[in-house]
């Protein structure tokens, strides 16, 4: 055997590091957290159907007498809400880092005034 078929040769018998092996299993997320059961998704779906139910009420006016400002704060809020439970639970964001958790809380604020820009303009110009 010549020097470079050695040297190759124990180039292939050395050990893996350990964290090398780990990265190589795709797991590069630092810890591994579970997720949720199947008695937790149905706890969230039924939040989620609570909420949407509450949003479907707003529409029955002969039901409750609540004027046009408290209809959009309500549906406002329920919107963040569900966007809440969307974001943290099915897209596993309470998992995450706090960075994701900025960037997700930026997107809302700015979904927030973009609507709120709108709701204004249709409301006050008639656009």
């Amino acid at each position: 055997m010549t020097q470079t078929q050695s040297a190759q040769s124990d180039a292939h018998t050395e050990p893996i590091p350990e964290d090398a092996a780990a990265g190589a299993e795709g797991d590069d997320h630092g810890e591994h957290h579970e997720h949720p059961s199947d008695r937790q998704y149905v706890k969230i779906a039924l939040i989620l159907g609570g909420l949407t139910a509450l949003e479907v009420f707003t529409y029955f006016e002969s039901v409750h007498n609540l004027g046009d400002a408290a209809i959009y704060v309500i549906l406002i809020v329920l919107m963040v809400l569900k966007f809440i439970y969307v974001v943290a639970w099915f897209m596993h964001l309470k998992f995450d880092s706090v960075l994701f958790k900025r960037i997700f809380v930026a997107g809302i604020v700015l979904a927030l005034g973009v609507y709120l820009v709108m709701l204004t303009a249709f409301r006050i110009w008639g656009v």
